[in-house]
């Protein structure tokens, strides 16, 4: 069993859902949750925007109880602004507070925060520190390998975050220069797991997209945990995928063509329950050609899936979608 500070119990090698902006909304948490998905964390939100009251930032916040245990993570580069979030954070009750030192996406960046601070291992320490004395929550972190190349900077990192109280690392293998092309470097991953003053739970991230590779890295680098991220798009069932084939060393048998529709109908639904009927059917448009990757001749459906603004209907098009020729690939 891994341990997240003195409440939070996960499984003896959990999978966690990463963090992804535009993604990782309540509708796509709730499919993931029903797929195995251990731990999940919200979209990031700005600590400035909590603090301004901004709309978007406040309905991030939103939680619900069938996923937990849930993260909410906030991002910002100024500690009176990271403490006060965290306040705000701590009042919606989450299990976990998450600090984003990851993003490579330059408007956060340009501001000093997400992976922008790791040019400042200081600021870093400090922010880490304004907020966990501003929350009764167990604070984690996210980050990545360091800004670039010639500034690889995880093992300090990680020593002194543990140092000023986090209870989780999870760390993205590549470093903010890399963005995410080429491969993620998990040897730097492993450094930071096998370093003797490490006593907290140590997450690796990037580039698993398949059991396979999940078995792999897990046996190879001895991390305690996976952080899933743009595989489980339009394939929420990854998680269960990669239990199962820990546990037998065979793969589940490929989703059909029904099952995707099922999973896509329930994302819809969740999505106008929690946004309404518009927005709810406008931010499903993304997820529909990652449903439904490799069917033949699905151009014409998405084209009606993406203009309709009707739940009912577009339901209607994906039973129609659920009596198409069987997947390929």
């Amino acid at each position: 069993m891994i341990k997240i500070g003195d409440h939070i119990q996960l499984p003896d090698f959990p999978l966690l859902l990463a963090p992804m902006e535009d993604v990782s909304d309540p509708p796509f948490r709730y499919v993931c949750k029903q797929y195995g998905a251990d731990l999940m964390y919200t979209e990031f939100i700005s600590s400035e925007g909590l603090i301004r009251d901004a709309i978007k930032s406040r309905k991030k916040l939103d939680i619900f109880d069938y996923e937990r245990p849930v993260g909410i993570q906030i991002f910002g580069g100024d500690e009176e602004a990271m403490a006060l979030s965290a306040k705000i954070v701590d009042a919606t009750q989450p299990d976990i507070l998450d600090i984003n030192f990851g993003c490579p996406v330059k408007k956060v960046v340009c501001k000093g925060a997400g992976a922008g601070v790791l040019k400042d291992i200081d600021l870093m320490v400090r922010l880490t520190t304004a907020v966990i004395k501003s929350t009764n929550l167990p604070v984690t972190v996210k980050t990545r390998l360091g800004w670039d190349d010639t500034s690889i900077n995880i093992m300090e990192v990680a020593e002194r975050l543990q140092d000023v109280g986090i209870k989780a690392l999870a760390i993205h293998g590549r470093t903010r220069a890399q963005m995410y092309k080429g491969q993620a470097r998990w040897e730097h991953i492993a450094e930071v797991k096998n370093n003797p003053r490490i006593k907290i739970p140590i997450f690796g991230n990037g580039d698993i997209d398949s059991p396979e590779k999940a078995l792999e890295y897990k046996n190879r680098y001895g991390v305690d945990g996976i952080m899933i991220g743009r595989a489980a798009i339009g394939n929420p069932w990854i998680f269960n995928e990669v239990k199962h084939f820990f546990k037998t060393g065979e793969r589940l048998p490929a989703p059909t063509i029904k099952n995707r529709v099922e999973v896509c109908k329930a994302h819809l639904l969740k999505s106008v329950e929690w946004k309404g009927e518009k927005l709810g059917t406008i931010e499903m448009r993304s997820h529909y050609a990652n449903y439904f990757r490799g069917i033949p001749n699905f151009k014409e459906s998405r084209t009606k899936l993406v203009s309709l603004l009707s739940s009912a209907e577009i339901l209607n098009v994906l039973d129609e979608v659920a009596q198409m020729p069987v997947l390929v690939g």
